[in-house]
C-alpha cells in the first residue's frame, strides 16, 4: 500500500513554461549552469543551482546561495511567472525522446513511509550532497524539484492515465535537447480519487533516481515535526514531491568509466592480469556491450570486449551479479587498485547519453589510460536490489529523459 496524494503546484503561465523549465541541479557544474541560462532570467536554475547568481568566490555551502534561492523563488511568483494551483490536483507529466514515450503521475509521497523503509532505495546518499538540499528545501521552504519514483506496472492505473492524456494538455513544448514535454492536469475529483485508490493497492514505491532529494525532504520533514508540537500528517512538508511511472516505461542507460592510469602496468601486463578473471577478444567493432556480463574495453586506441568468466560472482545475489559489481571487484580494485570508487580521483564516470565517442576522447585526448563501456542495468535488477534492502555500487544508473524542475513546485506550507 502507497500514500500518494494530490497538492497544489506552483507551476509557470502556459506563456513562460518552455523558459522556466530546467535541467536538475546535479546534472551540470555551475560553469556549464551558468552557460546554458545565459540572457534567460525565468530559468528555474536560478532557483535550483542559484550559485550561478552568487559571486564566484562564494563557498558551495554559504547561505547567501540559498538565500539567493529563496528571492528568486518570492520574486518570480511576484511577477507571476510562477502561480499556485487554488486546489490540490495531480498532473500527468509525459516526455517523449527519440519517439520514446514515458508518461507519470505527479504527486506527493510519505516522509514517514520513506523513514519506515516503505519507499525502496538503491543508493547511499553522500552526506555534504544531502546537506545541500536539505539547506535549499528549509530556506526556500519548498521542493524545488521531483524525486523519480518507479512502481510495478498496474493496467488499470494505466487506463486511467490513457483517459485523461486523450483530453487537450495544459503545457505542451520542446525543450533545447529536443525532449517534448506534455502535462495535463486532474482536477476532477472522481479522478483524483481512482487515482489515490489504485496506488493503495501498489505494494512499494522504487526511488529510481533522486535519492537526495528525497533523504532531504524526510530530514526536513522529521526537523519541522520536531519543532511543531502540533505537528499532524497533513502538514505540507510530511510529503515529498515525486513523479511515479510505471517500470515498463522506464529507460536505464549504460553508465561506463574511465581509469586515468594502469597502476604502473604497461597495456601488455595489464591485458595479462585481467584474463585470470576476463576473456578477451580484439576488434569490438559494437563498442558498446550487447549483453549482461559483457564489458566494452578501449586500450591504447583499441576497441576490445571482456566477458566476466563463469563461476567466479554469484549469480544469486542480486549486488554480487550486477555488472558494476563484477568489474569493480575483479578488475577495477585488485587490478588497478580502486578501492572506494567514491572516493578516488583516478576514476571518471561517464553517463550514456554522451556515448561511446566521449570514451574514446577520454584516452585519446584528455590523459585517460583505459575505459569501460557496461551494459545498462535492467528495471528488474534494481528492484531486485531494492527488495533485498540491498544497496548499488555508486553510478550503476544512468537515467533519460531527466524529469525537468521548475514544471512542478511544492511549498511546504
Amino acid at each position: 500500500m502507497a500514500l500518494v496524494l494530490p497538492f497544489k503546484a506552483v507551476r509557470p503561465q502556459q506563456k513562460f513554461v518552455s523558459q522556466v523549465a530546467a535541467l536538475p541541479y546535479d546534472v551540470m557544474t555551475r560553469e556549464e549552469a551558468q552557460k546554458a541560462v545565459s540572457g534567460n532570467a525565468l530559468s528555474f536554475m536560478h532557483i535550483e543551482k542559484s550559485e550561478i547568481d552568487v559571486p564566484d568566490q562564494t563557498k558551495s555551502d554559504d547561505d547567501v546561495i540559498y538565500q539567493t534561492a529563496k528571492c528568486n523563488f518570492v520574486q518570480m511568483q511576484e511577477k507571476g511567472i510562477l502561480l499556485q494551483d487554488k486546489s490540490s490536483c495531480f498532473y500527468i507529466y509525459q516526455q517523449q525522446m527519440s519517439g520514446r514515450a514515458q508518461t507519470g503521475i505527479v504527486g506527493l509521497m510519505s516522509a514517514a513511509e520513506y523513514d519506515a523503509g516503505k519507499i525502496k532505495k538503491h543508493e547511499l546518499t553522500r552526506k555534504d550532497k544531502e546537506e545541500d538540499r536539505i539547506n535549499h528545501v528549509s530556506i526556500v521552504n519548498a521542493q524545488t524539484g521531483p524525486v523519480f519514483i518507479s512502481y510495478r506496472e498496474r493496467q488499470s492505473l494505466n487506463k486511467i492515465v490513457d483517459k485523461i492524456t486523450a483530453g487537450v494538455p495544459e503545457y505542451d513544448f520542446t525543450a533545447e535537447d529536443g525532449v517534448i514535454h506534455t502535462v495535463w492536469v486532474v482536477a476532477d475529483a472522481r479522478q483524483i480519487e481512482e487515482i489515490k485508490k489504485e496506488f493503495r493497492e501498489v505494494d512499494a514505491l522504487y526511488i529510481a533516481d533522486g535519492h537526495h532529494r528525497a533523504a532531504a525532504a524526510a530530514t526536513v520533514a522529521r526537523n519541522r515535526r520536531g519543532q511543531n508540537k502540533s505537528a499532524d500528517s497533513a502538514n505540507e512538508y510530511e510529503s515529498v514531491l515525486a513523479v511515479f511511472f510505471p517500470h515498463t516505461q522506464l529507460r536505464v542507460m549504460d553508465y561506463n568509466r574511465a581509469v586515468k592510469d594502469l597502476k604502473g602496468l604497461t597495456p601488455e601486463k595489464f591485458i595479462e592480469k585481467i584474463s585470470s578473471c576476463f576473456t578477451i577478444s580484439k576488434n569490438f567493432t559494437a563498442r558498446s556491450p550487447q549483453q549482461l556480463h559483457d564489458f566494452g574495453m578501449y586500450l591504447g586506441g583499441e576497441w576490445y570486449k571482456i566477458k566476466i568468466k563463469k563461476g567466479l560472482y554469484d549469480e544469486s545475489d542480486p549486488v554480487a551479479s550486477l555488472d558494476a559489481t563484477i568489474l569493480q571487484e575483479h578488475l577495477l580494485d585488485p587490478v588497478l587498485g580502486i578501492k572506494d570508487p567514491r572516493v578516488d580521483d583516478r576514476i571518471k564516470f561517464i553517463g550514456g547519453i554522451r556515448g561511446m565517442d566521449e570514451l574514446e576522447k577520454l584516452v585519446n585526448k584528455d590523459g585517460f589510460a583505459v575505459a569501460f563501456s557496461l551494459y545498462p542495468t535492467t528495471l528488474e535488477q534494481i528492484i531486485n536490489v531494492a527488495d533485498a534492502g540491498a544497496i548499488m555500487p555508486p553510478k550503476s544508473t544512468w537515467f533519460e529523459p531527466k524529469l525537468r524542475s521548475g514544471i512542478f513546485t511544492h511549498k511546504l506550507d
